[in-house]
């Protein structure tokens, strides 16, 4: 630790883990005193040219006056971090501040000198890069703003890292030397580099769990049953294609095999390199088992033990130790008390996981927190036959556990560009980090279909998650995914259902759904249901119960070619009688049909039809599905193992089409895909944050700087808060104070009637219906006969604190807001004003900054727009004016994080116009974002 002459104490805050480009993590720390030991190993070490191009000069070793500079730092003006891994130096960086003429300096100063010293066993791993983020996101909390760095032109790879940052940079060369100078202020290419090295890495380090190269079970037990040995021969009956090690301590001497598995005591005993360690031992035990697997070289683990922080404090600090333990050694984990993973892929078949059976390959990833619902929606995907019938199949299946280290963040990293995957399908109970999970949903949802069901949504997330809280209801975080393009829903049944959908039918082109079918019955339910989800339905087509399989294919064929179709829901009941048409025939014919026209998607409502379900079993498989050529939205996959019975097996080549038992559930299904083609639509042009020539943005700044210097968070009075909008356009109407009748009197003078009385005591304040406000005075005479009432109604003067308003133009009376939520950022809402929509909770949410076209959308998503756009006769509301308040309170909070809340309430929106009558605003120091910081492991 630091001695007590340094300027500043240790800065822990600045020690962080993070994955490296091959997915390994290492640790990030500040270099101390404790580290002379360290340095000089490490610097042995390095090789003599990577020593040359440090030094400029042949440099064989440190003396002590260079280990003593370089392990004595004051955390201001000299700062050293080292990346390790084991406890041991893989690369160093330092900065020392510097004045205009480049000699020590302290602030004001605002540059300084940078320089890396990589291991070169760990070159070309994204070491540097990550120690440039890091450094230099402590340079700018020291004041430091530009970083200078002096290479030779030799080396290259260090101009390289420099280079690609993104940051704005200026190069020199003198004296043979490369001189880079470069601001330390984000830009939008440094934070897109930052966002592309960290997908990189962190898709890496989940790859290398999902596709090892061999495994070693630890805790596999010497006799049948049991967790470890029920995992063994899980991957050895899936066919795994790697290596496979048993390992168990108790072992007797000179047994090498256990189930057919070669058998060791200690993963050490293991001749070869372990990629993926299936830890299975008691809690007490696992230190251990990392300990060992580290040693040895081992990339991850899957911790499927138990006794962590889903049982209560005291697991909870053994779940962080295991944590830093692993991170220690570069290794992640999946847990703990997690169920496992799977990789259906014929070149890894891996089932390193509780469940009995590997489901069939398909295309479908899949993700879950709970190992109770992983093993139902395994269950619900793989089955034939009740729920969604058929057939469909799994890429890969993640079960978190305790979701310690790998997240679905990780996961989602790895199947955005996982060839195999198609869709994705997660159940969580708990966000860690909504704000990075928004971001990486709407890359994901940009390219592949995303469906999330949520758990635990009305109460605390599971004991074993450790998440950040959030201030934000469930709603505002389900809107907010929605935005991003998640699909939500709210159950594992429609979770599968709208997967099924998503998998290997195309994305409808609209709304506009033809319904057919040989009951009249079923097709009127299915076109209330189309109602109910907002959908188009043409009116049903009633084939009747003598239809045959040719009727079917015409009707299907005929609906496919309308142009005023975009989707075919098909409804079938069993016939009765002598000729009646056959499953299998109507199971072709519905086939044939849609192979003809594969743009549109085709969805089926049976009732009871058994064979019928068998035979269109390959529509709810994610098998290869059309010729060559077929046009989808997802990519063809690997055969599955079809099990149909011979007279229903769907021919090779055919178009898949789901089966569903309910009509609401396949309509239900259909409207969600609906909704995602046109967010799919919407998110190629996402619109543009506009700029506004009167907005003073530094006025705003230097008046937040002053007003902040009162405290360190504070509601501002009203002139304060009019004065700040002010600066961004917003003007808001003055009110008047009003403590006696003559006050009032008086303060309407000044105003000018017509004016408005308004009591603004807590429990009366925005609620008109209580009649706490009296509007349209047109004169005094008017005004104190309502002044009167209002405090014969209510009480004293003191109690409802009066103000008087001129009167604004008619309208509709809306509530607009903007919060800075710690986890997932800034959020704006809007909604109309009043007690009704309080109740309803109709309020929409967007998160900020807030594009043009999300303005628009934002205005048009409440139940209650229409009153917006002359419902029932009333006049149009001014939405253009809305829109540009809404955008440019978006601005304010973006531009401005210490604006952490604003409240406009209530704003009339008139026939031309609108008039903000009232608004609150609350500053604070801005809250840390992660998303802008240096990349790092949540360290919960």
């Amino acid at each position: 630790m630091q001695t007590s002459p340094d300027r500043h104490e240790y800065p822990a805050h600045w020690e962080a883990d993070v994955v490296l480009r091959d997915g390994g993590t290492a640790r990030i720390r500040p270099i101390t005193v404790d580290d002379a030991d360290r340095l000089v190993s490490f610097y042995e070490q390095v090789s003599d040219e990577s020593k040359y191009y440090r030094f400029f000069a042949p440099y064989p070793r440190l003396s002590a006056k260079d280990v003593h500079r370089f392990t004595h730092h004051d955390f201001v003006d000299r700062v050293g971090l080292a990346a390790t891994v084991g406890g041991e130096f893989i690369a160093t960086v330092r900065y020392d501040r510097i004045g205009a003429d480049g000699t020590p300096a302290s602030a004001p100063a605002d540059e300084a000198e940078v320089a890396f010293l990589v291991q070169d066993a760990h070159q070309g791993r994204g070491v540097a890069s990550a120690l440039l983020e890091h450094i230099g996101a402590v340079a700018r909390e020291r004041g430091i703003r530009r970083f200078a760095a002096e290479v030779l032109p030799a080396n290259s790879k260090m101009i390289k890292v420099f280079t690609d940052a993104g940051y704005t940079q200026k190069r020199s060369f003198e004296d043979g030397v490369v001189r880079l100078e470069f601001d330390l202020e984000p830009t939008d290419r440094s934070l897109a580099v930052q966002y592309a090295r960290e997908h990189r890495a962190e898709a890496r380090s989940v790859q290398r769990l999902l596709a090892p190269g061999s495994v070693a079970v630890i805790g596999a037990g010497r006799t049948p049953g049991g967790v470890g040995r029920s995992v063994l021969g899980n991957i050895r009956d899936a066919g795994y294609s790697g290596r496979l090690y048993a390992v168990n301590k108790a072992l007797p001497e000179g047994q090498k095999e256990l189930d057919g598995v070669p058998a060791h005591r200690s993963v050490r005993d293991i001749d070869g390199p372990v990629d993926l360690a299936v830890v299975a031992v008691p809690a007490e035990h696992v230190p251990e088992v990392v300990t060992e697997c580290g040693e040895h070289g081992v990339q991850g683990l899957v911790v499927v033990s138990a006794g962590y922080a889903e049982s209560g404090p005291e697991g909870r600090e053994r779940q962080r130790a295991l944590v830093r333990h692993a991170r220690t050694y570069g290794m992640r984990i999946i847990g703990p008390n997690a169920f496992g993973i799977i990789n259906t892929s014929p070149r890894v078949r891996l089932n390193a996981s509780l469940a009995p059976e590997v489901p069939r390959p398909g295309r479908i990833g899949l993700f879950a927190q709970s190992g109770a619902i992983g093993i139902a929606l395994l269950s619900r995907l793989h089955r034939r036959g009740g729920g969604v019938t058929g057939v469909t199949g799994v890429s890969t299946f993640v079960s978190s556990g305790n979701r310690a280290d790998v997240s679905g963040n990780d996961v989602l990293q790895y199947w955005y560009e996982d060839p195999d995957t198609d869709v994705v399908l997660m159940y969580l109970e708990s966000i860690g980090n909504p704000r990075k999970f928004t971001r990486l949903a709407r890359r994901t949802a940009a390219a592949k279909p995303l469906v999330v069901v949520q758990g635990a949504r009305h109460g605390a997330a599971p004991q074993g998650h450790a998440v950040r809280a959030t201030r934000l209801p469930h709603t505002t975080v389900s809107a907010l995914l929605r935005q991003a393009g998640v699909i939500r829903v709210d159950t594992i049944t429609e979770l599968v259902d709208a997967g099924l959908l998503l998998a290997r039918q195309p994305l409808p082109a609209g709304p506009r759904v033809a319904i057919l079918g040989n009951s009249e019955s079923l097709g009127l339910l299915t076109y209330d249901a189309c109602l109910a989800e907002g959908l188009r339905p043409h009116p049903p087509q009633d084939l009747t119960t003598a239809a045959s399989a040719a009727d079917f294919h015409a009707a299907l064929s005929r609906a496919l070619a309308d142009d005023r179709c975009d989707a075919v829901v098909v409804t079938a009941i069993p016939a009765v009688g002598e000729g009646s048409i056959g499953d299998a025939a109507l199971a072709q014919a519905l086939r044939s049909a849609s192979a003809a026209a594969p743009a549109k998607p085709v969805l089926v409502v049976h009732v009871e039809l058994g064979g019928l379900a068998e035979a269109l079993s390959a529509a709810a498989s994610t098998a290869p599905q059309a010729a060559a050529g077929t046009p989808s939205h997802t990519a063809p996959g690997p055969a599955p193992v079809e099990e149909l019975l011979p007279t229903t097996e769907a021919p090779e080549g055919a178009h898949l089409i789901p089966a569903y038992p309910a009509a609401e559930r396949a309509v239900r299904a259909l409207g969600q895909a609906v909704t995602y083609a046109q967010w799919r639509r919407d998110a190629a042009d996402p619109g543009k944050v506009p700029e506004y020539e009167d907005i003073d943005e530094k006025g705003a700044a230097a008046l937040i700087d002053g007003l902040l210097a009162r405290g360190q968070g504070l509601t501002l009075g009203t002139d304060d808060t009019c004065d700040l909008l002010g600066h961004y356009g917003v003007q808001v109407h003055r009110a008047l104070p009003a403590p006696t009748p003559d006050a009032a009197a008086e303060a309407a003078s000044a105003l000018g009637y017509p004016v408005a009385l308004k009591a603004t005591a807590p429990h009366l304040r925005h609620r008109a219906d209580l009649g706490g406000v009296r509007l349209d005075l047109a004169d005094e005479d008017q005004l104190r006969r309502a002044y009167a009432e209002l405090t014969e109604q209510f009480g004293a003067p003191e109690e409802l604190r009066p103000v008087l308003q001129r009167m604004a133009p008619r309208g509709v009376d809306v509530v607009v807001r903007a919060v800075i939520d710690p986890a997932a950022g800034a959020v704006l809402s809007f909604g109309l004003a009043g007690a009704a929509s309080q109740l309803l909770g109709d309020t929409a949410h967007r998160l900020i900054p807030v594009t043009d076209r999300e303005a628009t959308s934002l205005v048009r998503s409440i139940r209650t727009a229409p009153l917006l756009f002359g419902w029932r006769g009333s006049a149009p509301a001014d939405t253009r004016a809305l829109e540009e308040l809404l955008l440019r309170v978006s601005r304010l909070v973006d531009d401005h994080p210490e604006v952490v809340a604003v409240t406009l309430e209530p704003v009339v929106v008139a026939s031309h116009g609108l008039s903000v009558l009232g608004a609150s605003l609350r500053l604070a120091p801005p809250p840390a974002r992660d998303d802008l910081g240096p990349r790092t492991l949540p360290a919960y």
